[in-house]
């Protein structure tokens, strides 16, 4: 009985010392709940690019609807299909490589649009919003130029990492890729045309190098992340020196 005694004590003291040290091993490995949908605010930041703001001359841009031809070459994102609500899938959260949670955002087209008419004000231009095709603004007398562009990716991953002390690690990852055409009105042919793409990883990957209790997240949610890709992708347009220089020596001459 004394020995039955003394492995009970000993089990119990095992447990307090775990329960000190916040859950220990006793936690590891136990699955995370969550919702298995989430719909998040995706959004471009404001200034959060630095060196391009007030660079361009005050010229008159149309911003033209931006084409949601995303690609989804992730392979989490094999299912894509858009929620019963309508919202586009931005993404998934994954525990173990299975995934506990789709993430969706508002429609990417509209807000890769508006996007660029913010980053184009920030440059210093003269942005204007247009549903009107192409055809129909190089017709337009009162513009000097006219921007459109396709969405090519846009993604975000959450995936659990290593088990800690502290509970579960977890790392985040978002692409944003847009392509891009500059027209001169009544020029059929692109004045300018290139692509920008962003990566963004929460916590930056060199942070692993430190241990994974050192990996601390600046943002909470995917969609905080996304946007920071989204942004830096989009300001990565106006931030092209090549671009710069044509706008800036560009003669536009009144029609």
């Amino acid at each position: 009985m004394a020995r039955i005694g003394s492995r009970a004590a000993l089990f119990g003291l095992l447990v307090a010392i775990c329960a000190g040290l916040g859950g220990c091993s006793l936690f590891f490995g136990q699955s995370v709940k969550l919702p298995p949908v989430s719909t998040e605010t995706v959004e471009y930041y404001p200034r959060q690019v630095k060196g391009y703001q007030g660079s361009y001359p005050p010229r008159r841009i149309l911003i033209l609807p931006t084409v949601d031809a995303r690609e989804f070459k992730d392979s989490s994102a094999i299912d894509h299909a858009p929620g019963a609500d309508g919202n586009p899938q931005i993404g998934v959260v994954l525990d173990h490589n299975r995934v506990i949670q789709r993430v969706y955002g508002p429609a990417i087209g509209p807000l890769a649009q508006q996007a660029l008419a913010a980053s184009a004000e920030e440059a210093g231009l003269l942005p204007a919003l247009s549903g009107d095709s192409l055809e129909a603004v190089l017709r337009k007398t009162n513009v000097q130029y006219a921007l459109t562009s396709k969405l090519v990716r846009c993604w975000v991953k959450k995936e659990r990492g290593t088990d800690t002390r502290l509970g579960p690690t977890w790392a985040t990852s978002a692409e944003f890729r847009v392509e891009v055409a500059i027209y001169k009105p009544p020029f059929h042919t692109p004045f300018w045309q290139g692509a920008s793409v962003a990566t963004y990883d929460d916590p930056p990957l060199t942070n692993f190098a430190a241990g994974p209790e050192n990996d601390t997240s600046i943002y909470d949610e995917p969609g905080q992340v996304l946007s920071v890709a989204l942004t830096r992708a989009i300001a990565g347009v106006f931030r092209r020196s090549d671009l710069h220089s044509l706008i800036v020596e560009d003669i536009v001459m009144p029609r």
